[in-house]
């Protein structure tokens, strides 16, 4: 009886996965439609995010700059003990 009904799952495996596949693919749609949260926040548009940033560079005060002062490199930060400075 069993190899009669491989042969016949095996002959027509096209036909058979296919609606298994479509249900299982409903199930799983639909699933996630109960279980997500269907919210998106309110974010502006790229072109007025841009629009705000060089506006704000615009306004800033040119003479008001940040002190430069000297911070270490990439290459600074993991020595060896014999090459650290003192």
């Amino acid at each position: 009886m069993w190899p009669l009904i491989l042969q016949f799952m095996r002959a027509n495996a096209a036909y058979i996965t296919l609606p298994v596949a479509a249900l299982v693919g409903v199930i799983g749609y639909n699933l996630e439609n109960i279980l997500s949260d269907k919210y998106t926040p309110y974010n502006k548009s790229i072109e007025d995010q841009r629009v705000d940033r060089l506006t704000d560079e615009v306004l800033k005060d040119p003479t008001n700059v940040k002190k430069l002062k000297y911070q270490e490199n990439v290459l600074g930060k993991n020595v060896s003990p014999s090459l650290e400075k003192d």
